[in-house]
């Protein structure tokens, strides 16, 4: 795929450092996104998913990662975002050999702390998780040979989940002994590539590392690696309702995705993560 040429749809967090190894294979890479940034390698094409007028010259590309995210500073909802903005391009991009869309794993809704894989119900409790299903299933419809990598919670440099509250030693909200699901961001970038190689068209990956971990032991993990006090974990408030997030309880199953796409984890558990992340991040400020 050396010659190929490549298109990154929402060129973030995550789409920057799948960019970075495109870019080190020799391929041309574009990057469809509001505002251009200086740490991408790739070629920005100016548009937004929301304005169709800017979407019309959308160049032909052999793949295609589509890995929008939701910027609540945008002005405009989710489901406007996800949905109709990928109605929108799908209206004007040229037919790609693969198409690889990033999901969440929002979209699984259990409660009982079991283990969930691809073909396990989806009915989502959070109105996110709603929306992000209804995209899965609008791309399905018109675009049926797509790939769909259902992300876990993406960490890495320059983004510890709840890094500035357990540093400033704040409560948390929330029942420690539910479970995260997470990925870092190098070993999602790596999977990107592994499903544009060994992806089978149409199929559904999960993408998370080999060790769901309880809330508590990660963010003691966290807290302990920043010299910061040892998190608590409180109950809403009397009388509030109980956020949706708090009511799921899952862990998500890896297994068809290391099988399927051949993907091999730099970073099978949070705690070599949590590391490796925290040095990044020392080394930059130095």
């Amino acid at each position: 795929m050396a010659n190929s040429n490549t298109m990154i749809i929402g060129c973030g967090y995550l789409g920057r450092r799948v960019a970075t190894l495109w870019h080190a294979q020799g391929r041309q890479v574009f990057a469809v996104t509001r505002r251009p940034s200086s740490e991408s390698r790739a070629t920005p094409l100016v548009c937004d998913v929301l304005d169709p007028s800017s979407l019309r010259n959308l160049p032909a590309v052999d793949t295609v990662l589509y890995a929008i995210g939701f910027d609540r500073t945008s002005g405009a909802s989710m489901r406007a975002v996800y949905v109709d903005g990928l109605a929108n391009v799908l209206a004007h991009l040229p037919a790609p050999k693969r198409f690889i869309y990033i999901s969440s794993s929002s979209v699984y809704g259990q409660t009982d702390g079991g283990w969930v894989d691809e073909t396990s119900q989806t009915v989502p409790m959070e109105e996110s998780g709603r929306i992000v299903l209804d995209a899965e299933r609008a791309l399905r419809a018109r675009l049926p040979e797509a790939i769909v990598l259902r992300f876990a919670g993406i960490y890495g440099p320059g983004r510890l989940l709840r890094r500035a509250s357990i540093e400033k030693g704040e409560p948390i909200v929330g029942d420690a002994d539910r479970w995260l699901n997470l990925i870092h961001v190098e070993d999602g970038a790596a999977a990107i590539l592994a499903a544009e190689a060994n992806g089978e068209p149409g199929a559904t990956y999960n993408v998370c590392d080999d060790h769901p971990v309880r809330r508590r032991y990660f963010y003691a993990t966290l807290a302990r690696r920043l010299g910061a006090p040892e998190p608590v974990f409180m109950a809403p408030p009397p009388g509030q309702p109980i956020p949706p997030h708090e009511l799921t309880h899952r862990r998500i199953n890896n297994r068809r995705m290391k099988a399927g796409l051949h993907v091999r984890l730099r970073y099978p558990d949070y705690d070599q993560g949590l590391q490796v992340a925290l040095q990044c991040n020392l080394q930059s400020a130095i």
